[in-house]
């Protein structure tokens, strides 16, 4: 227990990296086509605009704690694990599950016809992607939010090794990102392993320390499942079927899904709003920039849900 001599206004700092994470408003499981069980969490007023986030590989419904904490005072935030991850069993992988998964998350904590904005992150953009041409998702999405992902050719043109593009480096990366070793406890060593191929340089050590504790709590079989389904990845159907107003955010030091990835985004969604290209940020943007990415958040909410109507 932190002593109450040393609670904020005296020493702040210590309150960002001892702050507990979000407790859920409701806990509920969303069965998936295949009886897989998805665990689901549900933040903020009943009634309110709702807000639907997917978080990417190795992460956890942890991932998005900032985004929580900024918006339950007036939306409802629906957040999830994928599976293997978190709280979520591990079970069958593929594009096609990640669909089914989220299609009946949506189903869970939507009213029929009830619409969402709906955000993701690497894994969970492609989940947004997997998920267009399907009922249930073009039901319920009013609006989506991209961030720091792609549709394929990720191992291709990820910078994490610093080498020319071609052969060896796909084959070596491949290697690196599905790497069967545990990664062990957090440590020094792998803080700074973990910044430098997913954050930007001038990340702050709390921000590191906050995605390694996620990343490493991955179990290494579903890390290591997933990594193969990222590295064969070919979405880029997924993407012309996402006919809705979309928001792309990347970060220009992101080595796992360079800026080349949300550029074509931007340019082959059939309603792209905007490319938002943020300056010095890696891979791991809800994190490394939570305030603007929740100013996206809201402005998709602003104007594509009917608040009114939400809160009547």
């Amino acid at each position: 227990m932190i002593p109450q001599s040393l609670w904020p206004g005296r020493y702040p700092q210590l309150l960002r990296r001892t702050d507990a994470p979000p407790v859920a408003d409701r806990v509920l499981t969303a069965v998936s086509a295949d009886g897989a069980r998805i665990h689901v969490e549900v933040h903020g007023p009943e009634g309110a605009p709702t807000v639907v986030l997917a978080h990417g590989w190795t992460c956890s419904t942890l991932f998005w704690a900032a985004q929580i904490r900024a918006l339950v005072p007036d939306h409802r935030v629906v957040v999830y694990d994928q599976r293997g991850h978190g709280r979520t069993p591990a079970g069958a992988v593929g594009t096609e599950r990640l669909a089914d998964d989220l299609e009946a998350v949506l189903a869970a904590v939507l009213a029929p016809g009830e619409k969402a904005v709906l955000g993701g992150h690497s894994m969970g953009g492609m989940t947004m992607m997997a998920a267009a041409g399907r009922a249930g998702f073009r039901e319920h999405a009013a609006a989506v939010l991209l961030c720091s992902t792609g549709s394929a050719r990720l191992v291709e043109e990820s910078v994490v090794l610093p080498m020319r593009p071609g052969r060896l480096r796909t084959r070596l990366t491949h290697l690196i990102l599905g790497a069967r070793a545990p990664l062990g406890p957090v440590t020094p060593v792998s803080r700074r392993l973990l910044k430098y191929g997913t954050m930007g340089p001038g990340s702050s050590p709390e921000r590191v320390d906050e995605c390694a504790r996620i990343v490493h709590a991955c179990p290494r079989t579903a890390r290591v499942a997933w990594s193969q389904v990222l590295g064969e990845l070919d979405l880029d159907k997924g993407v012309r079927a996402l006919d809705v107003p979309a928001i792309v955010v990347g970060g220009t030091a992101d080595r796992l899904t360079p800026m080349v990835h949300a550029r074509r985004l931007a340019a082959e969604l059939p309603q792209c709003l905007e490319l938002v290209e943020l300056a010095g940020m890696g891979h791991m943007t809800p994190v490394e920039a939570p305030e603007a990415v929740t100013a996206k958040i809201r402005e998709l909410t602003g104007a594509y849900l009917d608040t009114k109507e939400e809160a009547a």
